[in-house]
């Protein structure tokens, strides 16, 4: 992005101080933002939307998209290759998933892109903020669905104009499997709040589909993924 015209940048101050490489700037911005909790310790409704109001806080200002190909303060930095501010934006919870103009995530501006450091840094946070969203989200969601009456649903899924290139006789199977959603957990305490069992009725075993989702994966797991990633093939959006 030689050339840059920072001028187009500048009613967005993080936009700003990225297209400028000022990284004392960028640092006081994200100093001032709301902190987030622990999201072990949200446990209440209200904790999850005192919350849920930072992090809208936080999200308004590192992940405005009112610029130049509607890109993220991350979309810039990964055009930039700037692995410095990625870093930064990462920790301060950008969402790496929000897509831009053309349709394409920052991460895949930077695995299109071949700039691998960029995408392990953002493969490596990507998972803890997820899990951090889910706990942070948790407990209104519990709250609403107690305040829900029980109900039942079908749905059906209705396919047109359907082209699908390597597959043959292509046909969805019921699985005999069981997904249950313990809201509460177990009444015995073994199975913790918000566990998403998956229940495998030929093997008779019960998986919770949720263990382990909140541990950083290790630099060898980042860089696999990283490496499946770069062997897939992606569409242009604008051409689909």
């Amino acid at each position: 992005m030689a050339g840059i015209d920072v001028s187009k940048y500048a009613h967005s101050p993080v936009h700003k101080a990225i297209a400028m490489r000022d990284y004392a700037s960028l640092r006081r911005i994200l100093a001032t933002l709301p902190r987030l909790g622990n999201p072990a310790e949200i446990r209440t409704e209200a904790a999850s939307m005192a919350e849920e109001e930072k992090a809208d806080a936080i999200s308004a200002v590192i992940d405005r998209r009112d610029v130049p190909n509607r890109d993220t303060p991350l979309h810039l930095a990964v055009k930039l290759g700037d692995e410095t501010t990625t870093e930064m934006l990462m920790v301060a919870g950008a969402d790496w998933s929000l897509q831009n103009e053309q349709g394409w995530s920052a991460l895949q501006e930077a695995i299109c892109n071949r700039e691998e450091g960029i995408a392990m840094i953002i493969v490596r946070h990507y998972q803890p903020l997820a899990w951090a969203k889910w706990c942070r989200r948790l407990p209104r969601l519990i709250a609403i669905m107690r305040r829900m009456r029980d109900f039942y649903m079908e749905i059906t899924f209705h396919f047109e104009n359907m082209t699908l290139a390597g597959f043959d006789g292509f046909r969805i199977q019921r699985s005999d499997q069981s997904i249950i959603f313990l809201g509460d957990g177990s009444e015995d305490g073994k199975v913790p709040a918000g566990s998403l069992c998956m229940i495998s009725h030929k093997d008779k075993e019960v998986m919770n589909a949720l263990d382990g989702a909140g541990a950083p994966a290790t630099e060898e797991e980042v860089r696999q993924e990283v490496i499946a990633m770069s062997q897939t093939t992606y569409l242009d959006p604008a051409l689909m």
